[in-house]
């Protein structure tokens, strides 16, 4: 990273925390089993309400984004503004959905390892996240601890295409800074992710009897499958990478298929590079369609519908940006390293930053996300509690 300014940090006592664990894991365990697919987050959203309520917050407020989300509820926002001490400000963002297949969730915890049953994802990325917030905030009261004020963003429609931060309104939080609780890792800050473009593609050709004249046909389907061997995918450079994740067409096997639909992705940490390949992804279909031989008695030649828009930005912290300089203080607070590194995946945190937003990612821990196979450690979840408890109170 670049050299990073110099800004004193303000003493702090260094006091060992003791995390009460106990509650933590069964809050944990209380919110994974509450089901919260995109769209369907109500449940959650109104548990969340009165755990704040008990908790003593200021205010709370569910926005109007529902409306544009089509979710059931809309984003959550918590606000303790006047907690005692005289300190800047500062946000916390999770995303209340979780993944698929998230109904029923059954949680195991062994040797101190949070799984699901394995029938479902267990539901760490984000309840992980809402589980330390909550904890936190326990643990300050508990100790009658003082700390500055702080506000809880928690956006729906996440897991969809950030749709929840999209519509939600930055005029809604009083802070300017602060932090989404949504990466692998621990003790870790991520200060630049990529930006994303999605690209649709049908390719159309021509239906025909597979048995009785399929000289008659154009399949659409080979066509597809010309395309992919000749695209650029995976890892395209240091910097950008590219996916094709799901296609579909057809009608019946005794029927040549005369459309075909691919959606995929492109992400890049430089938009010059997003761009390129993204044009070259369409370069490739649409030689593929141009190039297709002439087949005799046939006046119908293949055609080709290509779209592509952007899913969220390029996000890049300055390293002198105002959240890092606090988590630096917070973690300096508790003598331990952390790591501020690029990551390869968007969250809320892309969009809140483009709307003024100063916010960075930490990571708390969780492993194996978007699968059955997902996990997290309590020790790693507490430990994330003991850096949101030193960023209120440094």
């Amino acid at each position: 990273m670049a050299h990073v300014p110099f800004h004193p940090c303000p003493d702090t006592t260094g006091n060992s925390m003791k995390i009460n664990t106990e509650r933590l894991a069964a809050t944990f365990v209380s919110l994974c089993e509450i089901d919260s697919p995109s769209r369907q987050e109500k449940s959650l959203s109104d548990y969340l309400k009165n755990i704040f309520v008990e908790l003593g917050a200021d205010k709370i407020i569910t926005d109007n984004s529902a409306a544009k989300t089509g979710s059931d509820t809309g984003n959550l926002v918590i606000k303790f503004s006047h907690p005692g001490l005289d300190l800047e400000p500062i946000f916390f963002n999770c995303h209340l959905d979780v993944i698929s297949p998230c109904h029923a969730v059954k949680v195991n915890f062994r040797d101190g390892l949070f799984t699901s049953k394995g029938e479902t994802v267990l539901g760490g990325d984000d309840k992980a996240g809402i589980a330390i917030l909550i904890e936190a905030i326990q643990y300050l009261q508990d100790n009658h601890q003082l700390f500055g004020p702080v506000e809880f963003l928690f956006t729906t429609c996440e897991e969809i295409g950030l749709l929840g931060a999209k519509a939600f309104n930055s005029t809604d939080l009083t802070a300017k800074m602060g932090y989404a609780l949504d990466s692998t890792g621990v003790d870790v800050v991520i200060t630049e992710a990529p930006a994303a473009q999605e690209f649709q593609a049908t390719l159309i050709g021509l239906a025909a009897h597979a048995g009785l004249h399929p000289e008659q046909g154009i399949s659409a389907l080979q066509l597809a499958a010309q395309a992919l061997v000749r695209l650029n995918l995976g890892r395209l450079d240091s910097l950008s990478t590219a996916n094709v994740g799901l296609i579909s067409g057809g009608t019946a096997t005794n029927i040549i298929p005369d459309r075909v639909f691919l959606r995929g992705e492109v992400r890049s940490h430089s938009n010059k590079l997003l761009n390129q390949y993204v044009a070259d992804i369409h370069n490739v279909f649409q030689d593929v369609v141009d190039c297709r031989p002439h087949v005799q008695g046939l006046t119908r030649v293949p055609g080709l519908e290509f779209d592509f828009f952007e899913q969220y930005p390029r996000m890049r912290l300055a390293a002198d940006a105002p959240a890092l300089h606090r988590i630096r203080c917070a973690a300096g607070s508790l003598s331990r390293k952390i790591s501020f590194i690029r990551a390869g995946g968007g969250s809320d945190a892309n969009i809140l930053n483009q709307s003024g937003l100063n916010t960075a990612i930490l990571g708390i821990g969780m492993t194996d996300v978007h699968s059955t196979h997902e996990s997290i450690h309590l020790q790693d979840m507490a430990r994330t509690v003991e850096l949101v408890i030193s960023l209120l109170t440094s």
